[in-house]
């Protein structure tokens, strides 16, 4: 399938057509490497452009998520569709493609799909009755297959060892995987160093290396009776909230600015007791952000080129409230990367951190950035409204390693 003329189009342009009222579409902005952002190219973009429905066979869109290098869409229907790097069958398509710089359709998903995540190098899917499906890199057991599976699976295939039991969220990390079923139970999976799991990991005896994989999902005790609703997971950390809005943290936490000191990690989780109830909980590369009850947003940890959107590039031990649009609106839905981050505050979408980068395809010394979808390759250290131009409510947002999504709905 090709991406026409006509599913390629600037926003302003778009939202002149009274046709496109009601319609949700994916709109995306930043590093163009190996086709991520599905716009038939490997060009970046510094300002978002958008995929209308014919991309997706004329399907309106629910979801999106941004993964390392590879991009999922959920359509109204239940259909996923993917693009971008398929270096480890991330994007779950039959052939063998090595990229596209164009949405395919997923193959191998027997049911309806409510839910999507996309990790750095692998993929999920939720069906309707709460089926885990999951595709892509699988080196340290973060597709939950089992010890003998495959190291790379690129195909959708059904977490079988969770027969009987449903799957309401999932989120997928560097190399790991988080999920609450309908009991509120949290599971995890994948690479368990730095206690990213959350099973009380640790370092090795006298420093030699051990496995600390997890190749089935486990239960994580230590949250045996609190009912969780909502988990994240980030490159070295993972985060949930239970149903009393109370949030807690395992894995790698920093130390300093510029890192993670070895052995300053939580292997089990633990309550962020200064932190008011909270909705939602996001995780980046080395930080964290959360939306409170109230639609306040809190952020902490290392603060490379300003991803907590606090007015510095401080490190941040303990959360500190986002400002700036936020005192005024509310907050409903927080999304990190690797170094920045981006939330959605009334129907708009601020971004701020890392402004840049350095593509695979670009020319030596040139930017091929734009994740902040602000028209240039600066870090801001506060949050920046991302211009969509008129009648655009923002639905969803999603950031990948260094580029960003969102699900708009014209009005």
């Amino acid at each position: 399938m090709a991406v026409t003329a006509a599913s390629r189009v600037s926003l302003k342009k778009l939202t002149t057509a009274a046709a496109f009222s009601g319609k949700r579409v994916a709109a995306l902005w930043g590093n163009g490497d190996y086709g991520r952002l599905g716009l038939g190219n490997l060009e970046s973009q510094w300002k978002p452009k958008i995929l209308i429905s014919s991309a997706f066979d004329n399907q309106s869109l629910r979801e999106i998520a941004c993964g390392g290098a590879h991009t999922l869409f959920l359509t109204e229907n239940g259909n996923v569709y993917a693009t971008g790097l398929n270096d480890f069958g991330q994007l779950g398509i039959s052939d063998d493609k090595s990229f596209t710089t164009v949405p395919l359709l997923v193959c191998g998903l027997p049911k309806e799909v409510t839910k999507i995540s996309a990790g750095y190098h692998h993929s999920s899917a939720i069906t309707v009755d709460g089926e885990l499906y999951m595709w892509g890199k699988n080196s340290n057991g973060q597709l939950g297959l089992g010890k003998k599976a495959a190291k790379l699976v690129s195909l959708p295939s059904k977490v079988e060892c969770l027969n009987g039991v449903i799957v309401r969220v999932a989120s997928l990390g560097s190399e790991h995987s988080v999920a609450v079923t309908d009991k509120g139970e949290a599971l995890s999976w994948g690479e368990g160093a730095s206690g990213r799991l959350g099973h009380g990991h640790g370092p090795g005896v006298f420093g030699f290396l051990r496995s600390n994989s997890e190749f089935t999902p486990r239960l994580i005790k230590d949250l045996e009776g609190v009912k969780v609703k909502s988990v994240a997971a980030g490159m070295l950390h993972s985060a949930c909230i239970d149903e009393n809005g109370f949030v807690y943290c395992f894995g790698e936490r920093a130390k300093e600015k510029l890192g993670f000191e070895e052995g300053k990690s939580v292997p089990v989780p633990s309550l962020m007791s200064k932190l008011p109830p909270s909705d939602e909980v996001a995780c980046g590369g080395h930080h964290t952000c959360i939306v409170t009850n109230g639609g306040e947003l809190y952020s902490w940890g290392t603060n490379d080129n300003g991803c907590l959107g606090i007015g510095s590039t401080d490190v941040a031990h303990s959360p500190e409230r986002v400002q700036g649009p936020f005192l005024r609106y509310p907050v409903c839905k927080v999304s990190c990367g690797w170094k920045h981050t981006a939330a959605i505050c009334g129907a708009n979408i601020y971004t701020w951190g890392w402004g840049g980068s350095h593509g695979t395809f670009s020319e030596d010394g040139h930017s091929s950035g734009g994740q902040l979808g602000q028209g240039n390759d600066i870090d801001y250290i506060e949050p920046m409204a991302v211009d969509f131009h008129n009648n655009v409510k923002a639905l969803q947002i999603s950031c990948g390693f260094n580029h960003t999504g969102a699900i708009l709905e014209f009005v």
